[in-house]
């Protein structure tokens, strides 16, 4: 899945959901659990582009993409968790 920048990548068990922007990358990390839950295991915001909401945006695409795909995410990453705090809209995307 890619809009805006940002992909998702699998890696068998493992993957990434990445965002590009001027030759930075930023990325949420997971673990695939089942087909139905990943582990957002770690987020990471080079300093290039911190503060321009790209952790945000990071999150809400991979709220988007488990709505899409079905399945939910377990926010073990403390980024991922306090977001998923602020939205409460997102629940649905989230494993309780």
């Amino acid at each position: 899945m890619s809009t805006d920048g940002i992909q998702r990548e699998d890696f068998g068990s493992k993957g990434r959901y990445v965002l590009r922007r001027n030759g930075v990358e930023a990325e949420i990390t997971f673990s695939v659990t089942t087909p139905t839950l990943i582990i957002a295991d770690h987020t990471e915001v080079p300093a290039a582009l911190r503060g321009t909401g790209a952790g945000a945006e990071l999150v809400a695409f991979m709220v988007a993409d488990m709505r899409t795909r079905g399945a939910k995410v377990m926010p073990l990453c403390p980024f991922v968790n306090a977001e998923r705090k602020k939205h409460p809209e997102w629940a649905d995307a989230f494993a309780a």
